[in-house]
């Protein structure tokens, strides 16, 4: 007779199959059984025919994967523990020393200092290109150039490029492109239908909704690929919660909810902004006068969605200092980075410090200030702005 433990252990009930409920359940593995060693052999981690172990997935990392896909218009999807794994893991599956990778100039920070730091150390070249000249980029892409990573909008200043085109010329070169979607979320535009061949995602933002979750996607259409990316995925060892996929996994339904009215939010005080006598320019791809706003009509429709992620520059007599106060004195703004989440964000940024001296120095004077609109009534966000603004008097 064996010990009460190990029947405790090994219990034989299964709960019966056809539960079904609104919400999909969580399954939790390092280790998976097999029924016999025919099928431990015959099981292959890089299908979702079966079960393997746990960093090769389980139903419900498979779900999401499935629903990333889906969302951006792709075939096979990726989950990584952030957007910026998403960013190394296309590097290391693409690039090898000798090669080069092209960066936007105005490109996410830390995907400049993943080419500054890592990748010069392992002998891969960058170099950065104006996103806003197709041109510029086309001298730029040589013999060496594997990837070239695109961004729409850059994500502090906020430029919508030519996206299309600068897509269509890495197609005819016959360099891989990659495009950071971060912003466009699968929503207002589809990055795979625009050209790109490989499209990345921080569900830490606007898919995970709550600003509590850390996780990144990474979505192909050619399976060829896919498998590159998904090799160099398991060797790295990239594993993401359950608990992480379960909450992402709940935010999806209202994802399209949350954008529409986080940008809707954002265009309200984007323009109030603009009149406002403190506010030298306002960087919003969806207004008329925005650096691109033409390219995101013609990529977004002119009726297109936008987020809700805005820049605004004040006027250079506002001393650095008197905008930290501008910033310190927001009560429902808070000061934090990323964006998506329920509550509203402020940061300050000096732009002139992330350019390229080779490619012109930031054409604007005064100090950038980026703001991310949550979810709160854009009355009372207006509100605390205008009391904030009153301390640049």
């Amino acid at each position: 007779m064996r010990a009460p433990i190990t029947d405790l252990i090994h219990h034989p009930y299964t709960a019966p199959a056809g539960f079904g409920a609104p919400q999909p359940g969580v399954f939790k593995a390092s280790t998976v059984f097999f029924p016999n060693v025919a099928a431990m052999r015959a099981r292959d981690w890089k299908t979702k025919d079966g079960y393997t172990y746990g960093l090769h997935g389980t139903p419900t990392t498979f779900l999401l994967e499935e629903r990333i896909a889906a969302l951006e218009g792709g075939r096979q999807c990726l989950l990584v523990p952030s957007g910026l794994a998403a960013l190394a893991n296309v590097n290391l599956s693409l690039l090898r020393s000798g090669d080069e990778v092209l960066l936007p100039d105005n490109a996410y920070g830390p995907s400049r200092a993943m080419a500054e730091g890592e990748l010069a150390q392992w002998g891969i070249g960058h170099q950065r290109y104006d996103p806003m000249n197709v041109d510029d980029l086309a001298r730029r892409i040589g013999p060496r150039t594997r990837l070239v990573w695109l961004e729409a909008p850059g994500s502090v200043t906020l430029e919508f490029p030519p996206l299309e085109r600068l897509a269509a010329l890495c197609r005819e070169r016959g360099v891989t492109s990659a495009l950071d979607n971060t912003w466009g979320a699968g929503l207002a535009f589809n990055g795979l239908e625009a050209g790109a061949d490989i499209v990345v995602q921080a569900l830490t933002k606007y898919p995970s909704g709550g600003g509590d979750v850390l996780m990144g996607s990474v979505v192909t259409r050619d399976e060829d690929l896919h498998l590159r990316l998904k090799l160099t995925h398991m060797r790295l060892g990239w594993g993401v919660g359950a608990n992480d996929v379960e909450s992402v996994l709940r935010s999806l339904p209202s994802l399209a909810l949350r954008y529409r009215a986080q940008d809707a939010a954002a265009r309200v005080l984007a323009r109030w902004l603009s009149d406002r006598p403190e506010v030298a320019l306002v960087l919003h791809p969806g207004l008329e006068g925005s650096p691109g706003h033409a390219n995101w009509r013609a990529t977004c429709g002119p009726d297109g969605l936008a987020a809700g992620l805005f820049s605004i520059v004040l006027h250079e007599h506002h001393a650095p200092a008197r905008v930290d106060a501008f910033c310190d004195a927001l009560r429902l703004f808070r000061l934090g980075y990323s964006w998506g989440g329920p509550i509203s964000l402020v940061a300050p940024y000096e732009p002139s410090a992330m350019r390229s001296p080779e490619l012109g120095t930031w054409p604007h004077r005064g100090t950038l200030v980026r703001l991310s609109v949550g979810l709160e009534a854009v009355e009372d966000l207006q509100a605390d702005l205008a009391a904030a603004l009153a301390q640049l008097a």
